[in-house]
């Protein structure tokens, strides 16, 4: 059976470790990418020690299974140089093998990277957060100038990429009165076109044909309550960070899967935007050596496990057939974690609505940036304690318990999971019964 693994929070709730657990236990046929773009990281922690911050490579590498960068992704392809460069050094023989991009695939580029820096800092004290690696001005630009967006496949013609490189580069140095700091096109077309020779580009049936050969882990990026249409506006990802994309990709090849929902046992966002349970207190009793303060997003920022706002996840993407819960050594050290059930002007369930009203969402930021909780439990150390208490809010069975960083602290629980799940997935104006 195929697996989608989505965030159920803010993000770093652990994909990365749970994709490579997957991998681990296999046998996994590929690793497939499906949102987001450069600004992901997933960490990995092998048994041996390495350490490797996942991006846009599957976080299954490590383990030996390719990765599939679907049309869905951005695709940056100086970044995934240092990244393979990464890769090697730790020593994967020959990373890019163990890669194939779909020719539709957006690029992201430098100049994307640029402009983003650019609007994020005129934002002043309004900060959205941005990574500020383009993502969102590649997903705009895309948006706007379909037929002159750069793809992967533009980079098996030097003249096409470059006629488009340049058309970028002035559209958006126009749009902001000055020119922007970043490579001239003719530098980036060398690196880009380097990066078509390295890496297997594909096109239609090809991830349909992966599919239907063995079991594919399906990896999102971000968090749904960071969702392009069901985050709290305007802190969010131009991306769907929901198993939206997932489950088309899977339709276009008669296929189905599993809906896994990550979530940790303390509920952590980076930079601005609503955080209902955060506590200042909580941060130097949870350490975090793989994140920190970011220069683009900010801070990083701890609080109790928020189960209204991982509910509200849940019901946003339709909902979802499993739950891994990560991070189980937390209650160990820090016993007075929450689980909290209730906040004092929402109560115990936000509100959803379709994709596109972005009004309500801004509005409901609104009242969440003013909410604080109202109802709690304490679960204690008991880590079994923990994962009843997350499945019986979240209405899934945790059938994945993370205990540490690498794929040996994971262990998979059998506890029962509904034959049969009736749930409306709202898409747009239309709606279809998924079971």
């Amino acid at each position: 059976m195929h697996t989608i693994v989505v965030d159920l929070g803010y993000g770093d709730a652990g994909k990365g470790t749970v994709v490579d657990r997957l991998c681990a236990s296999g046998p996994v046929r590929a690793v497939v990418r499906f949102n987001g773009g450069a600004q992901a990281a997933h960490n990995v922690v092998t048994t041996d020690g390495r350490h490797h911050t996942f991006a846009q490579f599957g976080s299954g590498t490590l383990q030996g299974v390719p990765t599939i960068l679907s049309r869905l992704m951005l695709v940056d392809p100086l970044a995934l140089a240092a990244e393979a460069d990464h890769l090697a050094a730790l020593g994967v023989p020959a990373p890019y093998a163990l890669l194939s991009v779909d020719r539709a695939a957006r690029l992201t580029t430098p100049y994307h990277a640029a402009a983003n820096r650019l609007r994020e800092q005129a934002r002043g004290a309004a900060r959205h957060g941005s990574c500020g690696m383009g993502i969102g001005e590649t997903a705009a630009y895309a948006l706007a100038h379909p037929e002159d967006a750069p793809t992967a496949g533009d980079c098996t013609s030097r003249p096409r990429l470059l006629r488009k490189l340049r058309l970028l580069r002035d559209r958006l140095a126009d749009e902001f009165g000055r020119r922007l700091p970043a490579p001239p096109p003719e530098d980036c077309a060398d690196a880009f076109t380097a990066f078509a020779r390295a890496v297997t580009l594909t096109g239609d049936g090809h991830l349909a044909r992966v599919l239907h050969e063995g079991p594919v882990v399906l990896e999102g990026a971000q968090g749904v309550l960071l969702d392009e249409w069901h985050g709290f506006h305007p802190y969010t990802t131009w991306s769907t960070t929901t198993f939206a994309g997932a489950e088309t990709l899977l339709a276009e090849a008669g296929s189905e899967a599993r809906r896994l929902g990550v979530v940790r046992t303390y509920t952590t966002r980076h930079g601005p935007g609503p955080h209902v349970t955060e506590d200042p207190e909580l941060a130097p009793l949870l350490p975090e050596p793989h994140n920190g303060h970011g220069p683009w997003q900010g801070a990083f920022r701890t609080g109790h496990f928020d189960g209204v706002a991982h509910r509200y996840a849940v019901d946003a993407c339709g909902g979802v057939d499993a739950l891994a819960l990560t991070h189980l050594d937390a209650p160990r050290r820090c016993p007075q974690l929450r689980l909290v059930r209730a906040y004092d002007t929402v109560g115990t369930q936000l509100p959803t609505a379709p994709p596109g009203d972005l009004g309500r969402r801004a509005a409901l930021t609104e009242r969440l940036l003013k909410a604080r909780p109202a109802r709690w439990d304490v679960p204690g150390p008991d880590p079994a304690v923990w994962s009843e208490a997350v499945g019986e809010v979240l209405g899934a069975p945790v059938v994945l318990e993370s205990h540490g960083p690498t794929a040996a602290d994971k262990r998979e629980v059998q506890r029962r999971i509904p034959a049969c799940r009736a749930a409306v997935i709202q898409e747009g104006n239309s709606e279809r019964i998924r079971s």
